[in-house]
């Protein structure tokens, strides 16, 4: 496992770095990519650190489907009406380069999308 105290996301939960947020609760942030890909790119994280997709357990299941149904509003209100991807990069052989849990949302014309998009 990675350490938290140095993870840049959780430094964005605690405030301590400045964010474009979509939307946060209680559980979740959700907040504009910095190099985004396409003409809609967020990323949505739990608040509560999880280095990866790899390590989520049966304790994780309630912020994963949070996260599965939140993003399909998300995206709609991001213009996103003809459709999404959502992408969660895993470890360091699936390209993941934040080790805090995060799923990308990329959507817009797709002739727009900066190739490749994953």
């Amino acid at each position: 496992m990675k350490s938290q105290d140095n993870c840049v996301f959780c430094k964005i939960v605690a405030g301590q770095i400045p964010s474009n947020k979509v939307y946060e609760d209680d559980d979740l942030l959700a907040f504009h990519d910095i190099h985004p890909k396409a003409p809609v790119h967020f990323l949505v994280i739990p608040k509560s650190h999880v280095d990866s997709l790899a390590e989520c357990g049966p304790g994780d299941a309630g912020v994963l489907a949070r996260i599965m149904l939140k993003v399909p509003e998300l995206a709609r209100l991001a213009g996103c009406s003809n459709g999404f991807r959502t992408v969660i990069n895993t470890g360091t052989d699936g390209g993941q380069e934040v080790f805090h849990l995060h799923l990308h949302v990329l959507g817009g014309p797709r002739d727009q999308w900066q190739s490749p998009a994953f």
